[in-house]
């Protein structure tokens, strides 16, 4: 069952970095989703800018600081871009010939390795940035915890920094707005690096990121999704009759602990993401 509720700012204990307006949906049928796919803990948030809400599924959750995981590597590609370590996404690190992974095995530029999720790539880009502009960006622009810690190149991976998915979904919004405390080049860039599927009614903008977990001495992965989806929307001009076309955006972050392989929890959180979307009309 969907609930609406207006509060007031002074008085609610969770202050939603997502949206200044303060319309919430809590939308808990989107329990039974996630049970579909086996997931018992789950988070789920999602903006609609066009009205102003925020839809949320497990509050407790979304309001958590988590490792950002893969997802760091937005962040990381924006500072990397703004600070001119890489002057564009064209940027390549070589392979330094240690085997790892056969899709990262090889010299790779920055929008490759953001596709296929390269870590050594983007741990060579943070050790490039220096500790001292990753700590003035994070502070800057607020990202989750803002914490480094020790390593430059393990702090988004061994929970030194951590981010809540309603923290992410802001992030994410101010990205899209050209915001974020950066060049609209560099805020463009990597907007186009996010773009996952550009179809006929809508685009898929979005980033993954999965870490091992050890609790009570057993192991879990802990999967996130972050992105934006744009609809498309034709329609008629009152004064010229003409067809205009307009994207609308929703902005998106869940993450969710599972038992499964990396392989199918990735199958899992797009099937996911795919079937809130179309619960809420967003995809066709």
């Amino acid at each position: 069952m969907k609930h609406y509720v207006w509060l007031l700012f002074f008085i609610i204990p969770f202050s939603f970095y997502s949206c200044e307006n303060n319309h919430i949906s809590y939308e808990n049928q989107w329990g039974d989703v996630f049970k579909k796919y086996g997931i018992d803990s789950a988070c789920f948030e999602l903006v609609d800018n066009n009205h102003d809400i925020v839809h949320v599924y497990n509050l407790e959750r979304a309001s958590k600081r988590f490792s950002p995981a893969s997802t760091f590597k937005i962040m990381n590609s924006l500072i990397a871009l703004e600070t001119s370590t890489a002057p564009d996404e064209k940027f390549i690190i070589k392979w330094d010939g240690q085997q790892r992974n056969a899709e990262w095995d090889k010299d790779m530029d920055m929008r490759e390795a953001f596709n296929v999720s390269n870590v050594y790539y983007f741990q060579e880009l943070a050790k490039k940035i220096g500790k001292i502009s990753m700590q003035k960006y994070l502070d800057t622009i607020r990202y989750g915890n803002k914490n480094i810690g020790n390593s430059i190149e393990q702090f988004w991976l061994n929970d030194s920094l951590k981010i809540t998915a309603d923290e992410q979904v802001g992030f994410i919004k101010k990205l899209y707005f050209d915001k974020l405390p950066m060049s609209q080049r560099t805020q463009r860039i990597v907007r186009s690096m996010l773009l996952k599927e550009d179809e006929q009614g809508y685009k898929l903008y979005y980033k993954t990121g999965t870490k091992e977990v050890i609790e009570n001495n057993q192991k879990h992965l802990m999967a996130w999704l972050v992105g934006y989806a744009e609809r498309k929307e034709t329609q008629k001009t009152i004064m010229e009759g003409k067809e205009e076309t307009n994207y609308k955006p929703y902005f998106f972050a869940m993450n969710f602990d599972s038992n499964e392989s990396i392989e199918k929890t990735s199958e899992i959180r797009l099937s996911i993401l795919k079937e809130i979307l179309k619960q809420q009309r967003i995809l066709p």
